[in-house]
């Protein structure tokens, strides 16, 4: 699909998840979940050192803007990225960081 075919609804939605994504804290959350990779907040707060309200304070924003999506299983809730093409997108981002 081209970029002039989009509808505004489409753009403003895109522009929605890059935003969510802008954050060093969100970016690290996602290159957690990097292909396929299924994560509770407590895997996700262990493993970035930060408290597990913040973990979930930005779950909950990269959730509502539809870059993530969460399943239940009894008392855990798995993270995983909801677009597989969006891990080409957060593996641009850390290449084109790190170089």
């Amino acid at each position: 699909m081209l970029l002039n075919e989009l509808t505004v609804e489409q753009l403003e939605r895109a522009a929605g998840m890059l935003k969510a994504i802008a954050h060093p804290m969100r970016i690290a959350i996602l290159n957690q979940l990097e292909n396929g990779k299924k994560l509770t907040v407590t895997e996700i707060h262990e493993t970035l050192g930060i408290e597990q309200s913040t973990a979930s304070h930005h779950l909950g924003i990269l959730r509502d803007k539809d870059v993530l999506s969460a399943r239940r299983d009894g008392k855990n809730t798995y993270y995983s990225i909801k677009h597989e093409r969006l891990n080409t997108l957060i593996d641009c981002i850390s290449t084109c960081a790190c170089q």
